[in-house]
């Protein structure tokens, strides 16, 4: 019976369903006082009503499986347009037509909306300004977008099919880090770039995505913002002391001009001069600075403790005491830095705490603590804060009368240079004052 086909199946298990009854009257038939006309012409209304019903339950059976079967075959093939016909009796024959129709129209839904997403992703990926790749297991091109294009100078057609080693970028799909940066020049572009990687399944089957990201023209972009932000200082520095010069200068021109100079022009010229020379010597301590700021050596690392480092900077301030921890209570941590490069920092943050306190006479307080794997140096005032942070570290930018403007961006520098991080913001304990967080690599 297993060997059977299903149909063949129910009608030999129907035809087994009536075997008894029809039997049984056969040989009632057969067995009683009738004539031989009237016997076989029973026989054959019992053998056919038998093998009637017997086809009838088959048919019955059979052709709601094929259509059945069809609706699903069109779903399999993405043929959502096919429907089942209502039952007329809810039974449960009916109730899987239903399913079948429910899951049709869920299937031509959610095909719909994959269709959406996917052609709104297309697109995504083919006007974005990042060049993209997609390479099959065996680094064949599968994709490229029109900024890919641009990078290798050729059409789509043209670049799919090759492989990453003929591209050119095989270090990348081969790189251990998911990100990187080179330097190399395509066909169509040259420059620096970050590679970002990754790896998905499509089809069962990995695919790697490789995204190529242009830095020159972000790396152009923010050096042309600094320029533009120092010929801004520069200008204001230097119109700041070449116009009371000039205006100096051409009063000075016009006494000597004079045949008849009034009285007091030794003394007008006297002030004038002192003027123009401190107003020379202004412009020497700026262009110092910038020197200064401009050939910063790099940090030579060596282990440094920064309990003792900090009680040092603290001794160094005479105008105003600043608090450090109980000496029971100073966490002992080391940190690998220039000593001196990192003594210079805390001086001038704790310097700009102490002025910024002897504003409203508050006070000032060092502390450090280590914070996952780095080590935190806070430096804390009840000063006036800061009206606006968006130009602390600007260089030469200052608020302070004879201020340079560099302490900041130096210590910045410095705390760079040194893997870390320097942060200047108003405290959210008190009502008024400042932090400056340093962290360093610990």
């Amino acid at each position: 019976m297993k060997k059977l086909a299903h149909e063949t199946r129910l009608f030999l298990m129907a035809v087994a369903a009536g075997l008894p009854g029809s039997a049984t009257a056969l040989i009632i038939l057969w067995g009683g006082d009738y004539s031989a006309r009237a016997q076989w012409t029973l026989t054959v209304f019992i053998v056919g009503l038998w093998m009637g019903f017997a086809f009838g339950v088959r048919e019955r059976t059979v052709l709601p499986l094929q259509t059945l079967a069809n609706l699903l075959e069109s779903l399999r093939e993405g043929d959502y347009s096919i429907r089942a016909r209502e039952p007329r009796v809810k039974d449960s024959l009916g109730e899987v037509m239903v399913e079948v129709n429910e899951l049709g129209e869920l299937l031509r839904s959610q095909r719909f909306l994959r269709l959406d997403a996917t052609t709104l992703l297309q697109q995504v990926i083919r006007e974005v300004d990042v060049a993209v790749f997609t390479f099959d297991e065996d680094e064949v091109l599968t994709l490229a977008n029109r900024a890919a294009e641009r990078m290798m100078a050729q059409p789509q057609d043209r670049l799919l099919g090759r492989t990453a080693t003929v591209l050119g970028l095989e270090d990348c799909l081969r790189s251990e880090d998911s990100i990187s940066t080179f330097e190399r020049a395509f066909p169509g572009q040259s420059g620096r770039w970050q590679a970002r990687r990754s790896t998905f399944r499509e089809s069962g089957r990995p695919t790697h995505l490789l995204v190529l990201s242009d830095l020159s023209k972000a790396l152009r972009e923010e050096e042309r913002q600094a320029w533009q932000r120092l010929i801004r200082v520069l200008g204001h520095e230097l119109n700041n002391s070449l116009a009371p010069i000039k205006s100096t200068a051409t009063t000075l021109a016009g006494i000597l001009r004079r045949d008849d100079p009034h009285e007091g022009w030794r003394e007008d010229s006297q002030r004038g001069l002192t003027m123009i020379a401190d107003r020379c010597e202004s412009l020497n301590r700026f262009v110092v600075a910038y020197s200064k700021l401009a050939r910063l050596p790099a940090p030579e690392l060596a282990p440094v403790s920064v309990g003792p480092l900090v009680t040092r900077v603290a001794g160094l301030e005479v105008r105003l005491p600043v608090g450090l921890p109980e000496p029971g209570d100073r966490p002992k941590l080391v940190v690998d830095a220039d000593r001196a490069q990192l003594e210079q920092l805390l001086i001038n943050l704790v310097k700009n705490a102490v002025e910024a306190a002897m504003e409203n006479d508050g006070n000032v307080s060092v502390k450090w603590r280590r914070v996952e794997d780095e080590v935190e140096i806070s430096v804390l005032d009840t000063g006036p804060g800061l009206a606006a942070t968006h130009n602390l570290f600007v260089p030469f930018f200052t608020t302070k009368p004879g201020g340079s403007g560099i302490g900041l961006v130096l210590s910045r520098q410095i705390a760079e240079a040194h893997g870390g991080h320097l942060t200047l913001e108003n405290r959210a304990d008190v009502q008024t004052g400042c932090v400056a967080r340093l962290r360093l690599p610990g």
